[in-house]
């Protein structure tokens, strides 16, 4: 992570991590959260428009937009958007949503179409290479003009193919009216959330929590881990991130054709954690959804969430206070992470269909670069979907979300935020092999092994199978 990169950002409320070269979320995940989505099969090319770029004030009745979102949880906000720059411009603009893990068969789909979006989204570099053929230079746009640093646009040579719009932290959300409830009684194994700062103290406290749920009241540590495709993406994508993230640091890389796996036993020991220390058996998870992990959350059966900035919504919409609310980083068990932060990155890149017609390139950009200048944009964006975005005009428009603050705070004490290396990873099809033999493994179907194989043997074939 660059520090001059963070002290942009944390003037925005957040710091970014430096994003990971070569893709919740599976929004991405997921994601509902932000579920991710990666490259499952190469597309074919696309011819080429070139309207003029350079002209960014909105024209009333020029073009339209078609914009297909990838965020479940910002999709009302998204129309409510929409309509607003419609009514203020005459330009028609309609939205749709992907439903939660499925945004990469919805555009292939939609894409095909006679009326294909003008507007989409890849999830970095691993997604790009699927979908650049489709992706207008963006290098001469105003809305690219609006951005930081180069380190949020995806770049083919001197090309602008995408733009990070927003900025995203992940780790492990805690109810912290319940957690100081645990705090105070004789039997916590720490006095302070200060003293989980390791694999080994989350376990304990977890443990002793799991161990005492019903004089606290809970259900169980942990909320359930889900695995159905509206929740497996924080498992087999977001946690995963971790052992990727320390094998690369280890190793000094940014990206592998052929992952190790050198920190499977530490993601097997945390994944343990998850389903143990839990609401519910392990052999449920197939069943269970993100709502029900939500539900676990906001109902205050279960103490600990692993996810994101974007759950907040969901939680307060769920009947929590933001007071209430704090994050933890995702421990593994790996060196040094007393000084590890959260989670910290993109895979929301907007990329414009260079196959659209001229006036409606020309539109899409217009209200591409109004989105992230005007008030009405930059307030929606801020308040209504709680994002942090990494352009120039929000400065003056801080999130309203606390978790971001959470995330800011990790920083300026000093501790590494974790790159999101999971943009790397080299397709879906590895991610739905390792989330399956997760599941597997949980419900005693399958040996841990499977993982290690779907992971490590998986990861070489499916990047043999995208690249070449």
């Amino acid at each position: 992570m660059k520090k001059k990169l963070l002290s942009t950002i944390l003037s925005a409320t957040m710091a970014a991590a430096m994003l990971a070269g070569c893709g919740s979320s599976d929004n991405a995940d997921t994601q509902t959260p932000s579920s991710d989505t990666q490259a499952e099969a190469q597309t074919p090319a696309a011819d080429t428009q070139t309207p003029s770029s350079d002209t960014q004030t909105p024209a009333s009745g020029t073009g339209k937009v078609y914009y297909l979102n990838f965020k479940p949880e910002a999709a009302k906000a998204w129309e409510d958007l929409a309509a607003k720059y419609t009514e203020e411009t005459g330009v028609p603009v309609s939205v749709q949503t992907a439903a939660s893990g499925t945004y990469e068969s919805t555009l292939k789909s939609e894409i095909a179409k006679t009326e294909a979006p003008t507007l989409f989204q890849v999830n970095g570099p691993v997604g790009l290479a699927t979908w650049k053929d489709y992706c207008y230079d963006l290098s001469g746009s105003d809305v690219y003009g609006q951005l930081k640093s180069d380190d949020f646009a995806l770049k083919e040579g001197d090309e602008v193919k995408g733009i990070a719009y927003v900025v995203e932290t992940y780790g492990i959300i805690y109810n912290a009216d319940i957690l100081n409830d645990y705090f105070a009684k004789d039997y916590a194994v720490v006095t302070s959330v200060e003293e989980i700062n390791s694999f080994d103290k989350l376990k304990a406290v977890a443990d002793s929590i799991q161990e005492n749920a019903d004089d606290l009241g809970v259900k169980g540590a942990f909320t359930s881990a889900g695995m159905d495709s509206s929740s497996d993406w924080r498992f087999k994508t977001h946690l995963a991130n971790l052992p990727i993230y320390y094998e690369y640091q280890a190793d000094g890389i940014d990206s592998t054709d052929a992952i190790k796996g050198t920190y499977l036993d530490n993601y097997k020991n945390v994944w343990d954690l998850y389903i143990t220390d839990s609401v519910c058996a392990p052999t449920l998870l197939s069943s269970k959804t993100g709502e029900d992990a939500t539900a676990d959350f906001a109902l205050g059966d279960a103490v600990f969430y692993q996810n994101g900035t974007w759950a907040y919504t969901d939680l307060v919409d769920a009947g929590m206070d933001g007071d209430s609310l704090g994050m933890l980083p995702i421990y593994i068990g790996a060196p040094g992470e007393e000084n590890q932060g959260l989670c910290t990155g993109s895979e929301n890149y907007w990329c414009v269909n260079k196959n659209a017609s001229p006036e409606d390139i020309q539109a899409t950009l217009d209200f591409m670069n109004w989105v992230v200048t005007s008030d009405t944009g930059c307030t929606s964006l801020t308040e209504d979907m709680g994002f942090v975005c990494p352009f120039e005009a929000f400065d003056n428009y801080p999130a309203s979300n606390p978790l971001e603050n959470i995330a800011n705070d990790y920083v300026s004490s000093g501790k590494t935020s974790v790159a999101w290396t999971f943009t790397t990873m080299p397709s879906e099809n590895w991610k739905n092999n390792v989330g399956s033999a997760l599941l597997e493994y949980a419900q005693g179907t399958g040996q841990w092994d499977a993982v290690v194989t779907a992971f490590v043997d998986g990861w070489a074939q499916e990047y043999n199978a995208v690249n070449n």
